[in-house]
């Protein structure tokens, strides 16, 4: 337990009200670190600080949009008075669209840009530049396989996005390693939350569309990051940076044209 264990740890885990975020904030919770709850749900994220304190740790709750910079400051200022210092980010909040690419305005493109890498790299700017002060920290981005292989279906805004998270994760650990600041990030496939729900509830066929790419055969759930985000968090992963890892049940693995037992594809 001691080589996972966040005592005394500060992390920030951005996306805190919901899905993914939450999982991660209860997560570390569970091992001992004062979570600070970020997001611009503050009913989410209140909800999630009274689990947290159910626990028996602390949380602390601000409310940030993590696309504006100078609301990230203000998170990093108000972070600076209460504590003093930054153990481990996590970057999982920002919104994603899309559109046809021959049709898409390019302010769209801008604002998914702004949302998910521009938002992550102030992130990154000002949580690396305390953890180098200190002399160590981690760094946890998320990503998507979408920023490594193309989804389609009008997502060409967020798979440039996410593939410059990649790139991004890759040169700050390189940028960084030497000075005690870890960076790596997460590649989750579809894991269920609300929004997902609910496009899915609208065309029934896409949840078959995921699982045929997925050879686990079903979507993720947001629990499963736990203990990933735990490891990648703690001394359990001191030699490890600049890894892109993905959570995605197998997806990256398998061949376009694959086919696995139980899916809906040929097999045999």
């Amino acid at each position: 337990m001691d080589l996972f264990s966040l005592e005394n740890k500060v992390c920030i885990v951005t996306g805190a009200a919901s899905g993914m975020g939450k999982q991660i904030a209860i997560g570390f919770a569970e091992y001992g670190a004062h979570v600070v709850l970020v997001d611009i749900n503050d009913f989410g994220s209140e909800e999630t600080s009274l689990i947290i304190k159910d626990i028996g740790t602390k949380s602390t709750v601000i409310n940030c949009n993590v696309s504006k910079s100078d609301e990230i400051q203000k998170l990093f200022t108000e972070l600076d008075s209460l504590f003093g210092r930054i153990d481990v980010l996590v970057n999982v909040a920002g919104e994603g669209y899309g559109g046809r690419p021959e049709e898409i305005d390019l302010s769209v493109l801008k604002e998914t840009i702004d949302n998910l890498v521009i938002g992550r790299f102030k992130m990154c700017q000002e949580a690396g530049t305390r953890m180098i002060r200190n002399g160590e920290g981690s760094i946890i981005n998320f990503g998507s396989i979408g920023g490594w292989s193309s989804l389609g279906r009008g997502h060409t805004p967020y798979g440039m996005s996410m593939a410059a998270v990649i790139q991004m994760t890759r040169e700050l650990s390189t940028e960084w390693a030497s000075r005690g600041v870890r960076v790596n990030a997460i590649l989750p496939a579809q894991v269920w939350n609300e929004n997902l729900r609910e496009r899915i509830s609208k065309q029934r066929e896409l949840e078959e569309t995921f699982k045929d790419g997925i050879p686990i055969g079903r979507l993720g759930e947001p629990e499963e990051v736990k203990g990933l985000a735990i490891f990648l968090a703690s001394s359990a992963s001191t030699f490890v940076t600049g890894a892109i890892i993905p959570m995605d049940g197998g997806n990256l693995a398998m061949n376009a044209g694959g086919s696995y037992p139980g899916s809906s594809r040929i097999y045999g």
